[in-house]
């Protein structure tokens, strides 16, 4: 585990990721995309999922519907599978990741945060209220709300430009390869926390500064990293 830094006064805000970074919800993501896919006679495969990630909301409904050749719109499609999901958090399967709490009360008390996320509007909301981060967060932007999803830095810069800071001056925390891509393209400094479960490729972890072991390790860099407490 790595030691804090020494507070750098570049850096005045964070903007964190949402799914494999706050939550474990990739898996549940892959699964309501084979669930869909196999209800219309087709086979989702590790593959398509690896192509999806990082995709905002109505980019990767469209790519499922098609796949699926099914019958619904694309609009439609993310309804569903979106409802899926609220259906998996009311179930108790979307929770937060061990330190994810203790990172953002502590990472907050020093510095606005705001979150990034590929998820629609709707599940963002409901994560957050769920575990009791909203108050935390100055601003939560989805890739939904921007003109393209990730690897495109647009929900980052969106992120930046709704907490009123320079991209230049923001850290970010990302665990994907478009997620790092996105955050590295928007001019961020990027902490990777790589996903066991879909790990980055090597160009996009060669965009981040700091490559954590886990959540911890995050909030130690992150805390090193930013002025004393607000």
């Amino acid at each position: 585990m790595t030691q804090p830094d020494r507070p750098n006064e570049a850096h005045r805000a964070v903007v964190f990721d949402m799914d494999g970074v706050l939550v474990e919800s990739e898996h549940l993501w892959e699964r309501m995309w084979t669930r869909f896919a196999a209800a219309r006679g087709r086979t989702w495969t590790g593959q398509e999922t690896r192509q999806v990630q990082g995709m905002s909301a109505p980019e990767w409904a469209a790519f499922l519907a098609e796949f699926s050749e099914a019958a619904e719109s694309a609009v439609e499609t993310e309804r569903i599978v979106v409802d899926d999901m609220i259906t998996a958090l009311d179930d108790g399967e979307i929770e937060l990741l061990v330190g994810a709490e203790k990172m953002v009360t502590d990472v907050a008390a020093r510095a606005p945060i705001a979150l990034a996320s590929s998820a629609p509007r709707r599940l963002i909301d409901a994560v957050l209220d769920r575990h009791g981060l909203t108050p935390h967060f100055s601003a939560t932007v989805s890739s939904a709300e921007v003109p393209r999803g990730k690897p495109s830095p647009d929900v980052y810069l969106a992120a930046a430009e709704k907490l009123g800071h320079d991209p230049a001056h923001c850290l970010a925390v990302e665990d994907s390869s478009n997620g790092l891509r996105a955050a590295a393209r928007a001019g961020m400094t990027v902490i990777a926390i790589p996903n066991g479960d879909y790990p980055p490729a090597e160009d996009a972890l060669a965009g981040a500064t700091h490559i954590a072991t886990d959540l911890d390790d995050v909030r130690l860099k992150l805390v090193g990293s930013l002025p004393q407490a607000r």
